[in-house]
């Protein structure tokens, strides 16, 4: 029996731009540099709005190469008070010279990069239960002090 695959929507069902603070580099080891990235606050438009609250990070990798791993854990307050849990995990990678700018805080053309990152929410509003119960997939673009998602459900 023959059955559908996996999709994404067509269209975003959220756009999250978030100010990123200077990287705290945390050394080398295992092949790779260890950074955590300070995310400092954003606004989330979309399914619904809100702001992403201070304090959340985003751990990284950086290999040799520049590819990076990804791992992203904040928060969301929404317009109407809801509080969502976001943790996001994914890679971020391209030619070396152009990751080369990027780590160094130049500017970058996004067509050059492929950043995709795997969604998860926690929230116990019931508006937003779609939320919690679904996966999602964000398409990533780096600016030198924000980022860029938007995100996608896997239907």
């Amino acid at each position: 029996m023959a059955s559908n695959g996996p999709s994404l929507s067509s269209e975003p069902w959220l756009h999250v731009a978030v100010e990123v603070g200077a990287p705290q580099i945390f050394g080398s080891a295992e092949g790779s540099e260890r950074r955590c990235v300070p995310l400092i606050s954003g606004i989330v438009s979309g399914r619904f709005d809100g702001i992403v609250l201070p304090g959340g990070t985003d751990w990284q990798r950086v290999f040799p190469d520049g590819t990076t791993e990804l791992d992203a854990h904040y928060a969301i307050r929404t317009s109407d008070g809801a509080m969502v849990e976001a943790h996001a995990t994914g890679v971020r990678s391209g030619p070396e010279a152009a990751l080369r700018d990027l780590l160094a805080g130049r500017p970058v053309d996004p067509a050059l990069l492929y950043f995709r990152v795997a969604y998860r929410f926690n929230t116990d509003a019931p508006a937003l239960r779609d939320f919690a119960t679904r996966l999602f997939i964000g398409v990533g673009r780096r600016e030198p002090s924000r980022v860029h998602v938007d995100i996608y459900v896997v239907d």
